[in-house]
């Protein structure tokens, strides 16, 4: 199963995520509370995958997908966010997202969109 770096401005929803992604059979190798703080955390432990809150401090979700991308433009990012504006979904996808959910998330949804966005089907 993937690495994966849990980034969200919200400790129980990085509690709820980690949960999920551990019992899926993922293992979760950090977590960060910010943008500034995941693009650091992705230089340090190289995951597979970063799910991604956008509404964050000190750097939002769209300018850490950026940075994230200037690091490593193959990097895999699944961005885990409330709001469900239309908007939003797209300006994720262009500055770099594999995949959108909209939260409050659910394990068979979270577990599909960690395999799509790694390129991988269920078997």
């Amino acid at each position: 199963m993937a690495k994966i770096l849990v980034c969200d401005n919200v400790a129980l929803m990085r509690m709820q995520i980690k949960d999920m992604l551990t019992k899926a059979g993922h293992q979760i190798i950090g977590e960060a509370s910010n943008g500034s703080e995941v693009v650091e955390k992705y230089k340090e432990l190289k995951p597979d995958l970063i799910t991604l809150e956008i509404g964050m401090p000190e750097m939002d979700g769209y300018q850490t997908i950026q940075e994230l991308k200037s690091v490593n433009p193959e990097v895999k990012v699944l961005v885990c966010s409330a709001t469900r504006d239309q908007d939003v979904v797209i300006k994720s996808f262009m500055a770099g997202a594999k995949d959108f959910i909209v939260k409050p998330l659910k394990i068979d949804r979270l577990t599909q969109s960690i395999y799509n966005t790694l390129d991988k089907t269920l078997a």
